[in-house]
């Protein structure tokens, strides 16, 4: 089975703040800004990486708490949703709710259920 890349993230679609963490550690943990916070605007996803002393290993933290983010997972699936129907969720919606999809059912003098 071939895989084929349907789109990419780059660096500049997060915006990556580092700030002191608090709690055990040391000095160094307190003095350095070496923990992550995510933010990722087009999915509305902030996560953050903050377990380690090391930035780097708070940053591949930060990463995979971004993976299991539902807002993130939600955005993404759309995402390929898109790429592979070539069009957006709103359009695959309102093709949905078109007249010849909808049925409308009323009751009739006998009270009996009734598709118009």
């Amino acid at each position: 089975m071939k895989r084929e890349l349907l789109f990419s993230i780059t660096k500049k679609d997060f915006k990556i703040d580092y700030f002191s963490g608090t709690g055990p550690g040391g000095q160094k943990r307190n003095k350095t800004q070496n923990c992550v916070r995510l933010h990722h605007p087009s999915s509305g996803a902030i996560v953050t990486g903050q377990s380690h002393k090391e930035r780097k290993s708070n940053m591949n933290e930060a990463f995979d708490n971004l993976i299991k983010n539902a807002k993130f997972k939600l955005w993404h699936n759309r995402r390929i949703q898109e790429k592979l129907t070539g069009k957006s969720i709103d359009e695959i919606v309102e093709e949905l709710m078109g007249p010849k999809n909808l049925k409308i059912e009323v009751k009739d003098e006998n009270e009996k259920w009734v598709v118009k």
